[in-house]
């Protein structure tokens, strides 16, 4: 017996939510575990790091970056915790217990907004960065209007002969496997240590070997602190990047041997990871381009688009992106059978169903869409705070009874104070998505 199903009894839970945690519990193991999250947490926003670095200098994105890891560490210890209380595994039905039927549904909104918003990024990605890995291959430095370069037709070959079979898995577990090997793709990316040996500061871009170009001092030196008009960007920036919260509790629900000092240990190890993972990938990306770093998959193509190490790179994003969607779009599924089939049994024609309409919908938007940067601008500066910090210290001040700690206790004190810390990261990042509006230039948040 575990610690969740001893906390469900002394608390007198129903005998339908012991037989759902009898359920699903599972049989994944702590290293598969690890392998899921830290594929939920690595998203797009890795491209955008050595950005965030230039804004910022090495030290104070370091600090910065520590700041969010420990930040969102907690957040799990807070989501965790609510959990163990109340014997429940999913974020929905800690909106339930917190806030009741308002509190489910605004749980399941969010989880499923920002997990579409976070497919939708994926398959950009696929989209714009597919047909440039065929052109490589072929020899070509342009594009050309055959069928197979067409960015539309490739996202839905993608779509249908890759991420549905997996998409279409009975449990979260099963794509541990496929989560190691994303993760093993990602190693590519530390090639940027390699090449920040190989290419020359100031930049020498392809077709351009102009030696006329005068390069003020500070262009190519290293940035320790600093601080300018875009430092700003950077804790949205490297907040989204360390999403993984609609993920965790279905991987605890699925955990062999599940206590919540064990699925603590698999968030705090999968942080790590991504910390080292970002912070690398961040510095040597900002050491090889300094303040010219901007996308580093196309920074790179600038100085040499038939680069075949780079081209390796740019393959294993692509294998490591289309191998996440699957993991994210198990939570947006789980939110919509909380939402729409409550306390219905599994059934495979309802679990095929919704994964056909969601990768249907979300490759409709990416084909139709030319660009959902500020849709999703303000679906990533709502939800993705929402998520980390806000529900989570919500969920325990509201769901931790009152006679273990009161509202004065330091837990709740803390708790409270880092809900408060979400609203500003979210005032914070819609203010900058309106003011990108009205300057009308083309900066980014980044994503997940």
């Amino acid at each position: 017996i575990t610690e969740g199903y001893i906390t469900s009894y002394s608390l007198g839970q129903s005998k339908s939510q012991l037989g759902f945690l009898l359920l699903f519990s599972g049989k994944t193991s702590f290293g598969m575990s690890v392998f899921n999250l830290s594929n939920a947490i690595m998203g797009s926003g890795i491209l955008g790091l050595s950005y965030a670095m230039s804004n910022t200098g090495i030290v104070l994105f370091l600090i910065l970056l520590t700041c969010i890891a420990c930040l969102s560490c907690y957040s799990i210890h807070l989501l965790l915790r609510s959990a163990g209380v109340v014997g429940i595994r999913a974020y929905e039905q800690l909106g339930l217990r917190a806030f009741g039927h308002p509190g489910k549904i605004l749980a399941a909104v969010i989880i499923t907004l920002h997990n579409i918003g976070a497919m939708s990024s994926y398959l950009f990605i696929v989209k714009y960065e597919l047909p440039l890995v065929i052109q490589t291959f072929l020899g070509q430095t342009s594009s050309s209007d055959d069928w197979f370069m067409n960015g539309n037709y490739l996202i839905i070959i993608v779509s249908v002969c890759i991420i549905l079979p997996l998409a279409l898995m009975k449990h979260l577990g099963y794509l541990g496997y496929t989560s190691g090997f994303s993760l093993s793709c990602m190693v590519f990316f530390l090639s940027v240590i390699y090449k920040r040996f190989n290419i020359t500061c100031p930049l020498d871009t392809f077709g351009n070997h102009s030696v006329d170009t005068v390069v003020p001092d500070e262009a190519c030196t290293t940035k320790y602190f600093t601080v300018n008009q875009e430092t700003a960007y950077t804790i949205p920036i490297l907040a989204f990047a360390f999403v993984c919260h609609p993920e965790v509790l279905p991987i605890y629900t699925e955990l062999s041997n599940p206590t919540k000092r064990r699925m603590q240990s698999i968030g705090n190890v999968s942080v790590l990871g991504m910390f080292i993972m970002y912070f690398f990938t961040a510095t040597f990306g900002y050491l090889t381009f300094y303040g010219e770093s901007t996308e580093l998959l196309h920074t790179y193509s600038m100085v040499d688009p038939l680069d075949t190490l780079i081209l390796c790179v740019r393959l294993a994003v692509l294998v490591a992106v289309t191998l996440t969607v699957p993991v994210v779009l198990f939570p947006i599924r789980r939110a919509l059978q909380q939402l729409l089939f409550p306390g219905k049994p599994f059934h495979w024609l309802r679990h095929i169903t919704i994964a056909v309409t969601l990768l249907f919908a979300v490759n409709l938007l990416v084909i139709l869409v030319p660009n959902i940067r500020d849709i999703f601008g303000i679906s990533g500066a709502t939800t993705a705070p929402s998520l980390i910090f806000i529900l989570p210290g919500l969920f325990y001040i509201r769901i931790i009874p009152s006679d273990q700690e009161p509202m004065s206790s330091r837990p709740k004190i803390q708790a409270a104070c880092f809900a408060a810390l979400g609203f500003i990261f979210m005032t914070m990042s819609l203010t900058f998505i309106v003011l990108d509006w009205i300057s009308g230039e083309n900066r980014s948040l980044g994503g997940h």
